[in-house]
């Protein structure tokens, strides 16, 4: 990726005992980064409730960078005050957290290596369906983060499991809902041709690192299929509010 062709931001950023937010800003200066954003995670090991959203604000606001939310359930808000959730400049999800994965009934986490699927077909209808209720949520919904990913022991069926008709659908459930398409350099998803499609179709994108350690910042997945897909900064999402600080 040439850059000149578009401005460098990282969206999927968290803070950590190994990295804390003086630790962000002066690494996103350092990288030549004009933005950033920090997330955080709500959910039963991260923010539950306004207590949690009012200390993650107050931990983020008055650093020079973006403000966002990563819920790992569509019905998140529920036991949030609208007016803090209004502070936030953007929120993520990952269909990483599916319940009901399997005909076993587990809550999976998709991105474990222990993550066991018995049945690849019906692991793909019921994770459409998670996908599908991700994007036709009614909660605030930005991004779609970790697009594309399954399970370990799926990889080698991979091409096969991701049919150019499953990925049409979530491209125009995300479409209708304008929602931005993450590529995330942890990951590696999504690959080339699926972001060329969701170009086609009109969608955003943004860059996400999706780390709170030393890796945060490098992005070199985003900027490599970046390039090999001639994306411009006409195609990224960015929140319209400036960042803080």
């Amino acid at each position: 990726m040439s850059e000149q062709a578009f401005f460098l931001y990282d969206l999927h950023l968290r803070t950590s005992p190994r990295q804390g937010m003086d630790d962000l800003v002066r690494k996103a200066a350092d990288a030549g980064f004009r933005s950033f954003g920090v997330v955080g995670n709500v959910a039963p090991w991260g923010i539950k409730n306004d207590e949690d959203l009012r200390r993650f604000t107050d931990e983020v606001k008055d650093y020079p960078c973006l403000m966002g939310l990563r819920p790992a359930e569509p019905d998140w808000s529920a036991n949030l005050s609208a007016e803090l959730v209004g502070q936030v400049d953007y929120v993520l999800m990952a269909p990483q957290y599916m319940p009901d994965g399997n005909r076993y009934g587990d809550r999976m986490e998709v991105w474990d290596h222990n993550c066991y699927v018995d049945d690849p077909e019906d692991f793909m209808r019921r994770h459409m369906a998670w996908y599908l209720r991700i994007l036709e949520g009614d909660g605030p919904l930005d991004i779609l983060s970790w697009p594309l990913f399954l399970p370990l022991s799926l990889q080698r069926e991979y091409d096969a499991l991701w049919t150019r008709e499953r990925q049409e659908t979530l491209i125009e459930a995300a479409r209708r809902r304008g929602v931005a398409i993450e590529i995330n350099d942890l990951a590696h998803t999504p690959h080339a041709e699926f972001i060329l499609m969701a170009k086609q179709a009109g969608l955003k994108f943004t860059f996400g690192s999706d780390t709170c350690d030393h890796r945060s910042f490098r992005l070199d997945y985003c900027k490599r299929v970046a390039s090999l897909c001639g994306l411009t900064e006409a195609d990224l999402f960015l929140p319209g509010r400036k960042p803080r600080g």
